[in-house]
């Protein structure tokens, strides 16, 4: 569903909640697990540090954001921390039934929110929310549903270029940019 400029800017302009998978579109999809205490493996994930200065802008332009992801890790869970994320849910595998319960607790209707996704697990969210993304290495079914496709990867940015994308939309862009500036 390609979207105009004009189209995607009045999608954008509206949107309240960012939520997103995790693996594959905060971080690059991969998991590494490492030797940990007591010989046991501990999964390890690699983030993005421009994604991490884009939760911060977004929640300082008021807005809230959350995770949906198909797996349960610490490494999500000590993130979502870290980042302020609003909703957490884990081991979410079939994601329809989350999504409803974050939007009853936000008090939100679909078309406020955004969802960001890379496979089609994601198709149920991205179908029905307000403004769908896909990241640019998605699973080459998603473009026929995203209204916008990023031009990063998953895991290199591309929450990233949404927030800028949906805060340029509403006229917040700049106010972000001037705090960097004084």
């Amino acid at each position: 569903m390609p979207l105009t400029t004009k189209q995607l800017y009045a999608r954008a302009r509206i949107i309240k909640l960012l939520l997103m998978d995790v693996d594959g579109v905060l971080t690059d999809g991969r998991f590494f697990f490492v030797p940990g205490a007591g010989g046991r493996l501990v999964e390890t994930k690699g983030f993005h540090s421009r994604d991490g200065l884009g939760f911060r802008i977004w929640h300082r332009a008021g807005l809230k954001t959350g995770f949906i992801t198909g797996r349960q890790s610490p490494v999500i869970e000590y993130r979502a921390k870290e980042l302020g994320v609003h909703y957490l849910k884990q081991n979410a595998r079939e994601k329809l039934e989350p999504y409803q319960e974050v939007l009853r607790e936000a008090r939100l209707k679909d078309e406020e929110v955004c969802y960001m996704g890379d496979d089609i697990v994601d198709l149920p969210l991205l179908t029905r929310v307000g403004l769908a993304v896909g990241v640019a290495d998605s699973h080459k079914v998603l473009p026929r549903y995203v209204h916008y496709l990023t031009k990063q990867p998953g895991g290199f940015g591309a929450v990233r270029e949404t927030i800028e994308l949906i805060l340029t939309a509403q006229g917040k862009w700049q106010a972000a940019l001037d705090h960097y500036l004084r």
